[in-house]
């Protein structure tokens, strides 16, 4: 065995251990379940953006909206007046189910018009 190929395989360790570290690190370079939560992230936060105008819209056109918005106001907490938006049915698109996080900020909104 050549005396070179000793050191050479511990450079090689070494050098790859330390692009690693230093890529992780500062480079950017992300695992996939990173990743995968940092897309869902994105898509969330885009799916809610588009949403809540539908959701200002239906509270707009909802026959019961002051009366709704009264308890809105009424209510202390964000999980309550999330839940509030979700029970009126603002926060529906389609037949599927109530979106939670468009709820929320819908809810929030709506707080702000209404203190208007």
């Amino acid at each position: 065995m050549k005396t070179w190929f000793k050191p050479a395989a511990w450079g090689v360790v070494v050098g790859s251990i330390f692009t690693m570290i230093v890529g992780f690190s500062w480079g950017g370079w992300a695992t996939k379940g990173t990743a995968d939560r940092i897309a869902t992230d994105r898509a969330t936060v885009a799916v809610t953006a588009a949403l809540v105008p539908v959701c200002l819209e239906k509270s707009k056109a909802d026959p019961a909206r002051i009366k709704k918005l009264g308890e809105l106001k009424a209510l202390t907490t964000s999980y309550d007046q999330r839940d509030a938006v979700v029970k009126g049915g603002w926060a529906t698109v389609g037949g599927g189910e109530a979106n939670r996080d468009v709820a929320e900020e819908c809810a929030s909104q709506l707080l702000k018009v209404a203190e208007k």
